[in-house]
């Protein structure tokens, strides 16, 4: 076993780290602060390019009692698009789960609207009219972006293509059996 009672840690070590941090920190700081100006947000672009809105729509979701997501119009309250329990539909669930978190701590209300916005450079955003919070939803990729641009056409969600084929995994059906399929 080896004796390091005679070894001193090195100081210019501790020096740095400690240097490190406080440049980071002070870094930090200065954007908060307003000292330093910090990189502008995708909605402040925009607004300062004067990019123009395609297509918006102010939707309500709602859970149904056997599970459904009902998402509907907010003006009419007429449902838009319904996805069924047990659809593939995970991200769009997960969003709007996230939202209303963040509406309970924000103590918003529940059945506020959100909007959906196509702008004139390709974005795609969700704003929670309760909360003020803007999602991106582009950030999220291609399969998830695409969940919401079909609900604001009114159609259903597709499937993410990012899954593997799980037919191609599924074992030979009793149908096939009988006609003489492989065992």
């Amino acid at each position: 076993m080896s004796d390091f009672h005679n070894e001193e840690f090195p100081v210019g070590a501790l020096y740095a780290a400690a240097g490190l941090i406080g440049i980071s920190l002070i870094a930090v700081f200065s954007v908060r602060l307003g000292l330093v100006e910090g990189r502008p947000t995708a909605p402040e672009v925009r607004a300062a390019n004067n990019v123009a809105v395609v297509h918006e729509r102010e939707y309500r979701f709602s859970d149904r009692e056997d599970g459904a997501l009902v998402i509907a119009d907010a003006a009419s309250d007429e449902p838009v698009v319904i996805l069924e329990p047990g659809s593939n539909t995970g991200f769009v669930r997960g969003v709007m789960r996230g939202l209303m978190r963040e509406r309970t701590l924000k103590d918003a209300g529940r059945d506020s609207p959100v909007r959906i916005t196509e702008w004139a450079d390709g974005a795609l955003t969700l704003t929670d009219l309760g909360t003020g919070r803007i999602i991106e939803l582009g950030s999220f990729g291609p399969d998830n972006r695409r969940a919401f641009a079909a609900i604001l056409a009114g159609k259903k969600p597709p499937e993410p293509s990012n899954l593997p084929n799980l037919r191609a995994t599924l074992p030979v059906s009793a149908e096939s059996d009988k006609a003489g399929g492989p065992a």
